[in-house]
């Protein structure tokens, strides 16, 4: 049986069409640029962080950390995402590991300190609190009203045990990443 070179053409030109071609993956969405610039995943993190998507900007803060490497600024990152939601163990022991990886982050320490007032650790939440504030020399708001307010609890607590009953914490974010706790005094 003679093949023709015509049937030979075709089921060569055939097979081609059905391979992906040059830079494209047959996974990739239609009109994704593979060869473009991606976004940073710390950019990424604190953007879902401002839309109020903590669970999203976790993931982009683990996707940071295998591009960039981990960093205190990362780590930060990942305790801030895991403070909103509400995991105050993770977010205390990766906080301290930002903490110390760069003991002069004032993110790391001013949302550590905003971990410790929520597990009710006043008296040590007080203390980094004050480094955050003496290495920020005062210049941001929430550093200096977080401070105020581990003062008079830890004050208050000495003088009054159920202060903290009645008034209770809340955590508001303000800013990329940090937080501040407001009570009722």
């Amino acid at each position: 049986m003679r093949i023709s070179p015509l049937l030979i053409v075709s089921l060569c030109l055939g097979t081609a069409a059905c391979t992906p071609t040059a830079g494209v993956s047959r996974n990739q969405p239609f009109g994704v640029d593979t060869h473009g610039a991606a976004v940073d995943g710390l950019t990424v993190g604190h953007r879902l962080m401002e839309a109020g998507e903590p669970e999203l900007a976790l993931k982009a803060y683990l996707r940071a950390a295998g591009e960039q490497g981990i960093n205190a600024d990362v780590l930060s990152a990942i305790g801030s995402a895991n403070l909103a939601l509400g995991r105050l163990g993770q977010a205390e022991q990766v906080l301290r590991r930002a903490v110390e990886d760069d003991p002069t982050f004032v993110p790391a320490l001013n949302n550590l300190g905003v971990v410790l007032m929520e597990q009710g650790k006043v008296g040590e939440a007080r203390l980094i609190f004050q480094q955050a504030f003496a290495l920020d020399s005062g210049q941001t708001d929430s550093i200096r009203e977080n401070l105020k307010l581990a003062i008079a609890q830890s004050e208050a607590a000495v003088y009054d045990p159920t202060q903290e009953e009645e008034g209770g914490f809340r955590l508001v974010r303000q800013e990329k990443g940090k937080f501040v706790l407001l009570t009722q005094l």
